[in-house]
């Protein structure tokens, strides 16, 4: 941060696929851009408009999944302008998007930057990641921001953590993942037992399918979360997530009350999965997300 008349602010942005919640952004002073839902002829703004539940009645009922867009160019010029980075400005920008293997979004923010002529100043995360595995990094940044660091000492910490993102999570149907294509080997899976539960993994930008659980999905998340424990207790300390698209509270808990027992962080954040990652995933799911330690 800069002092005087050139005062200078590094801003912290990120597509509404980071799943953080409102009063962790606010906190943090970090600016959310929506991505977009379509359900049939009807288009929303994720987090502003509809809910994951209203997604599921609609799925329900129309006996369709939901599509998914991405933050279109003028939206990601009307947001920047909005976060005070302008041409007359001398604040700087960093913005976290959704992998680019999955949504057009970091793009059109990278044209918005030019267009501005402010890409000097705007630099554009692809994150490689999806919903808190994005939100890690993002707070991430804005504490270092709150700090005073300047925006190349932040891209460059944060592009040192990105590989060290874990993010995986258990999903309780196939629909949904089936139906949207943006899962690698699940058209497989999804002629198979219909108690069968896969891990799915995010890795280098893109899903793919892990170790399958069968039974019912509480007994499977508690299991994935079980084999998980020896990455997690070498996990960086600061914070979890434990996100979810509308799971059991009870089970949800069970998650918690693991992981605080474990007294490894000094937060263990749950979450609820936003519009967009609900779309994909469907209801029920679950994933801890973690940085791996140093």
């Amino acid at each position: 941060m800069m002092e005087g008349d050139n005062a200078m602010t590094v801003r912290i942005m990120a597509d509404s696929t980071c799943d953080l919640a409102y009063g962790m952004v606010q906190d943090l002073g970090i600016s959310i851009v929506p991505l977009h839902i379509v359900l049939g002829e009807k288009e929303y703004l994720d987090g502003k408009d509809i809910t994951p539940d209203k997604i599921y009645r609609w799925s329900d009922e129309h006996n369709d999944t939901p599509k998914t867009s991405a933050v279109g160019l003028r939206e990601a010029m009307d947001a920047m302008e909005a976060a005070g980075v302008t041409k007359d400005t001398n604040d700087e920008l960093i913005v976290f998007t959704i992998s680019e293997k999955m949504s057009a979004t970091a793009n059109a923010f990278r044209i918005a930057a030019e267009e501005m002529e402010i890409a000097d100043r705007v630099t554009v995360i692809d994150s490689e990641n999806l919903s808190t595995g994005i939100g890690l990094l993002v707070v991430e940044a804005a504490h270092m921001a709150k700090k005073g660091m300047d925006r190349k000492k932040i891209v460059a910490e944060i592009e040192r953590l990105k590989p060290m993102v874990r993010s995986s999570f258990v999903v309780d149907t196939l629909t949904y993942l089936h139906r949207g294509g943006r899962c690698s080997g699940v058209a497989a899976l999804a002629g198979g037992m219909l108690k069968l539960h896969p891990m799915i993994e995010v890795k280098k930008g893109a899903m793919e399918p892990g170790k399958k659980y069968r039974g019912k999905m509480e007994n499977a998340i508690m299991e994935y979360v079980n084999e998980l424990e020896p990455k997690i207790k070498k996990a960086k300390k600061d914070r979890i997530f434990i996100t979810h698209s509308g799971c059991k509270s009870a089970v949800v808990s069970s998650v918690y009350n693991f992981l605080v027992k474990m007294d490894s962080f000094e937060e263990v954040i749950v979450t609820r999965a936003g519009g967009v990652i609900s779309s994909h995933c469907g209801p029920g799911t679950l994933g801890v997300l973690f940085i791996e330690g140093e």
